[in-house]
C-alpha cells in the first residue's frame, strides 16, 4: 500500500479563487473557472503537488448561510463533507473584498470541525489587498497568509506553513509518495442532460457522492470519484450533460461540454446512458460515434427499464436499430438498468471490465494469417482495373484499441467495403464486440518501382553509379553505341 496523502480541502465563500487555487496545486486546469460566483458545486478531488510534498486536494462549493433546501443544501452538504474527511483545511477570503459575514460563517464552521485550519488572504498583488489582509486577523484563524491564486505569489509561505502543520504526516507523504499498484480501470458516464449519470454513479458505490436532483444542468464539472469494486481499481467519471452543439450558447456551458470530452478522451472506457422514453435520439448517436472516434469501448445503458412493458422485444428493436445507425460498432453492448429500483445494475461492471480487455487484447500473428488465408479463400478481393489485389500478411501493431497492419500490393486501390469486411470479420473471429477496430493498409516495396531490391529508384548513392562499370542512365546489359564507342577512342 502507498503512503497516506494529505487532503487538503479548499474552502470558503463562493468567487474567492477556490478553483484557481486548486487548479495551481494540481498542475493542470482541471476545475471550471469563471468570473461569476457559484461555479463550482460538487465537490472535486485529485492529486497534485506543492514543491516536493504530495498533497490529495478538494476543492469545495461556496454556498450561503440561508436555510435553502434543493441545490443549495446539497452543495452545503458535500462541502461539510470534504471538510470532516480533510487533513488541512485552506480558508480562501477576498483581501480586496475584506472580510464578510459570510467569511465568519465559513470560519465558524471550520473551527466546529475541529481540523487544522490556515487562512489565506487571495487577490493580494498589489496594494488594494494590504487592507483586507489586515482585516484577516479578526477570524481568530491566526496569521494570515498573503497569497495570489492567480499568478502564484506566496507559494513559499504556503508551503512552509503546510509542512510545518501536517508535520510527521508531510514527512511520510513525501518518502512514499510514489503509487506502485495497478492503474485504475477509468470510465466516463457521458450522456444527454438529466439523463441520470449521477444517479447512477451515487448507486454503484452506494454514497450521495455527488449532487442529483430533477432539474437539468446539474453536473458541471467532469468529476472523479474513486472506487474498489471487486479488488479492482476504478475511477468513475461523471461528466455533465451534452446538448446539441447549436444550442450551446452560454459561456460555461461550452466550458462544461469541453470537461466532458476530455474525460472522454482520458477514459478507457465509456457507458453511454439513454432513457428508455426517449431513446436512440440523434444527440445519443452523436455521443456514441463521438467515443468510437476516440477509440473507446462503449457500452449502452438504457435506464428507467422500470416504465417498459414488455423489456425483451424493447430490447431486441434497440439492439437492431442501434446496430442499423451504427454499424461501425456492431455488438455493443446494451444494459437494461434502473438506477432508482436498483435493477440491472451488477450487470455494468462485470461488462464494462470485460469490454475493457477485449479493448486491450492482442492477437498472436499466426492466427492472424490462417484468418486472413480463410477470409481471403472465402471472399477474395476484387480486381480493379483487371488487376487482382493480393493481401500477403497481416500483423497487430498494438491495442488500446486493437489496431492492424494489411500489407497488400495495390493497397490505395482496397475498397472501402472489403475493409469493413475484415474488420467485421475481425470482430467476430476473436471476439471483439463493441471495440473500436483500426486497419491499415499498406503497401509493400516494389522492387521493379523503387529500385534494384527496393533502393532509391535511380540506382545511385551520393552521387555515384550503383555499378563501378557502368555508366550512370544506361540500363543493366545494354552495350554503348558503336558511334559513343567510337567517340572514346584516342
Amino acid at each position: 500500500m502507498t503512503a497516506h496523502l494529505p487532503r487538503i480541502a479548499v474552502v470558503g465563500r463562493p468567487n474567492v479563487g477556490k478553483s484557481t487555487l486548486f487548479n495551481r496545486l494540481a498542475g493542470k486546469p482541471l476545475a471550471i473557472v469563471d468570473d461569476r460566483p457559484g461555479v463550482t458545486r460538487d465537490r472535486r478531488e485529485a492529486r497534485g503537488r506543492l514543491g516536493d510534498l504530495p498533497l490529495l486536494l478538494i476543492d469545495t462549493a461556496g454556498y450561503d448561510d440561508s436555510e435553502k433546501d434543493g441545490l443549495d443544501a446539497e452543495m452545503r452538504t458535500q462541502t461539510e463533507m470534504a471538510i470532516h474527511d480533510a487533513d488541512l483545511c485552506l480558508l480562501l477570503i477576498d483581501a480586496r473584498a475584506g472580510v464578510t459575514p459570510l467569511d465568519v460563517v465559513f470560519a465558524d464552521v471550520i473551527r466546529r470541525s475541529g481540523k487544522p485550519v490556515l487562512l489565506l488572504a487571495n487577490k493580494c498583488e498589489g496594494k488594494a489587498g494590504e487592507s483586507g489582509l489586515i482585516d484577516a486577523f479578526e477570524l481568530g484563524m491566526g496569521e494570515p497568509i498573503a497569497f495570489s491564486a492567480a499568478h502564484g505569489a506566496g507559494i513559499g509561505d504556503l508551503y512552509d506553513a503546510v509542512v510545518h502543520t501536517l508535520g510527521p504526516m508531510a514527512k511520510a507523504a513525501r518518502r512514499g509518495s510514489k503509487d506502485d499498484g495497478d492503474p485504475p480501470l477509468r470510465i466516463a458516464v457521458i450522456g444527454r442532460p438529466n439523463a441520470g449519470k449521477s444517479t447512477l454513479i451515487n448507486t454503484l458505490i452506494g454514497e450521495e457522492r455527488l449532487i442529483t436532483g430533477p432539474e437539468a444542468g446539474i453536473t458541471r464539472d467532469a468529476i472523479s470519484v474513486d472506487w474498489v469494486w471487486d479488488g479492482r481499481r476504478v475511477r468513475l467519471h461523471d461528466t455533465a450533460g451534452l446538448r446539441k452543439r447549436g444550442k450551446v450558447a452560454d459561456r460555461l456551458e461550452r466550458m462544461s461540454a469541453a470537461d466532458t470530452l476530455r474525460a472522454v478522451k482520458f477514459a478507457e472506457v465509456v457507458l453511454l446512458l439513454m432513457d428508455a422514453e426517449h431513446p436512440l435520439e440523434k444527440q445519443d448517436l452523436h455521443l456514441a460515434d463521438m467515443a468510437y472516434k476516440e477509440g473507446r469501448a462503449v457500452a449502452i445503458a438504457v435506464s428507467k427499464m422500470d416504465l417498459v412493458p414488455n423489456r425483451e422485444a424493447y430490447l431486441k428493436e434497440i439492439r437492431l436499430e442501434f446496430e442499423r445507425l451504427l454499424p461501425q460498432m456492431t455488438g455493443a453492448p446494451v444494459l437494461p438498468m434502473s438506477a432508482l429500483k436498483k435493477k440491472g445494475l451488477d450487470a455494468i461492471m462485470p461488462t464494462l471490465a470485460k469490454l475493457h480487455e477485449n479493448w486491450d487484447a492482442k492477437v498472436k500473428t499466426r492466427d492472424l494469417n490462417d484468418w486472413l488465408h480463410e477470409m481471403t479463400e472465402r471472399h477474395p478481393p476484387p480486381a480493379v482495373n483487371g488487376r487482382r489485389i493480393k493481401p500477403r500478411y497481416m500483423t497487430q501493431t498494438k491495442g488500446r484499441p486493437p489496431t492492424f497492419v494489411l500489407m497488400c500490393s495495390r493497397a490505395s486501390d482496397l475498397p472501402e467495403s472489403y475493409k469493413r469486411y475484415l474488420v467485421n470479420g475481425l470482430r467476430e473471429a476473436f471476439d471483439l464486440p463493441g471495440v473500436p477496430i483500426r486497419l491499415i493498409v499498406k503497401a509493400g516495396k516494389n522492387p521493379y518501382v523503387d529500385g534494384d531490391r527496393g533502393g532509391s529508384g535511380t540506382g545511385e548513392k551520393a552521387g555515384k553509379p550503383s555499378h563501378p562499370n557502368r555508366t550512370p542512365g544506361r540500363p543493366k546489359g545494354q552495350r554503348p553505341s558503336i558511334g559513343r564507342a567510337a567517340a572514346r577512342k584516342p
